[in-house]
């Protein structure tokens, strides 16, 4: 079927044009322009709704990627960074990230570094940002680093969609069949205990069981959920603590398969970060340092820290990370030492380490249905029972 798409796009002198083409795919219209000598920024397909209102949704994570791939798009085509800053400003659908660009454009404009303007705003830009344009400004190889910036983050938001995606569907299964039980037990059960009192009788224990359970979910709520929300307060304000958080986080790394499964992810986070760093033309002390903000494992970022303390007195990168890393990450980085391509093995650990976790997440995924479509199950299977047995017991006594 052939859609209209309006596109905005860079020709190769560094102008700005935008126009409609007919054609059956995104793809198809990307091809165009490319055939035309056309850089395009942003294509959309008439018809689907206003593109304000979807821009308006962007995260700021997303509005990140949008703007470091627009930019590398423009600066490739021979804009100024002023008119790139200024075009990605204006196309851009976060009002946080928007406003920060406007003050970066302006620090520009008053003869500060892009690096340094980056780095003025440290609640929208992480340190990588000014880390990799810095870089990218010395070399003179700004686009490159900005399209290089755009390929991390945008692999960074798959393998997150992908692990989220993966976890979407036994949450909802867990919260349907909560939900469920909690039906049963608060309002089916009731009635059914009021017509069990009417008739009399000896119960089954398994009956007894269920309704003792039903009378506290029902007769002593008023107990047990400000008990519920309390843990839930002191255990939330707790865990911000930092003594706390680390070592919460350093027990969970000893968990079985879950601990494994979290190395590996921040192993991937790291690695990717260091390549990405390093390939862009940053020594290794400040690409280390830079990298260990991306850890999410507080007790794994302060190990990276001694790792880094150590790479500064004089040692070797693998060594340093020998109890921090995966066995085979280490190996992978102590040949990139050896061949001095630290850089490129840096990466292949992080797609390995991607995989791996991508590989993870699926076999996580099809334990956890079926376990719990048993567990859930049986809770109904034995609410149902419990059921059945009081009527037949009432019966056997009625006769």
């Amino acid at each position: 079927m052939i859609g209209r798409y309006r596109y905005r796009a860079a020709t190769a002198d560094g102008q700005v044009v935008e126009g409609v083409l007919q054609a059956q795919s995104h793809r198809m219209v990307l091809d165009a322009l490319h055939r035309q000598r056309l850089y395009p920024v942003a294509v959309e397909e008439e018809g689907t709704g206003r593109a304000g209102s979807r821009r308006s949704r962007l995260t700021s994570r997303a509005a990140l990627t949008l703007w470091a791939r627009n930019t590398a798009t423009l600066l490739e085509a021979g804009l100024p960074l002023d008119r790139a800053l200024a075009f990605t400003v204006e196309h851009l659908g976060n009002d946080t990230v928007r406003d920060a660009l406007k003050r970066v454009r302006r620090e520009v404009q008053g003869g500060a570094s892009l690096a340094e303007a980056l780095a003025a705003q440290p609640k929208v830009f992480a340190p990588m940002f000014g880390a990799m344009i810095a870089a990218g400004e010395a070399t003179g190889q700004l686009d490159a680093v900005f399209d290089r910036l755009a390929d991390h983050l945008e692999e960074g938001a798959e393998l997150r969609s992908q692990v989220r995606g993966a976890l979407v569907y036994p949450a909802l299964m867990a919260a349907v069949a909560g939900l469920g039980v909690l039906v049963l037990l608060g309002f089916v059960v009731p009635r059914f205990t009021a017509i069990l009192q009417e008739v009399g009788g000896t119960l089954p224990a398994s009956t007894r069981a269920l309704v003792a359970l039903s009378a506290v979910l029902t007769g002593w709520w008023w107990l047990w959920l400000p008990m519920l929300v309390a843990g839930t307060y002191v255990m939330v304000t707790g865990l911000r603590r930092p003594n706390v958080q680390r070592a919460w986080h350093r027990k969970r790394l000893g968990w079985p398969w879950v601990g494994d499964l979290e190395l590996k992810y921040a192993t991937a986070q790291f690695t990717r970060t260091l390549g990405l760093l390093l390939r862009s033309g940053l020594s290794i002390l400040p690409a280390l340092r830079i990298a260990r903000s991306t850890v999410p494992n507080v007790a794994l970022r302060d190990s990276v820290e001694r790792a880094a303390a150590a790479v500064g007195q004089g040692g070797a990168l693998a060594p340093s990370l020998a109890d921090i890393l995966p066995p085979l990450a280490v190996q992978m980085l102590a040949v990139g030492e050896e061949s001095g391509r630290l850089d490129v093995l840096c990466l292949r650990v992080a797609d390995t380490y991607d995989a791996e976790v991508r590989r993870a997440i699926r076999a996580m995924v099809a334990l956890i249905e079926p376990g719990m479509i048993i567990i859930f199950g049986g809770l109904v299977g034995f609410v149902a029972l419990a059921m059945l047995q009081a009527i037949y017991s009432i019966n056997t006594s009625a006769f």
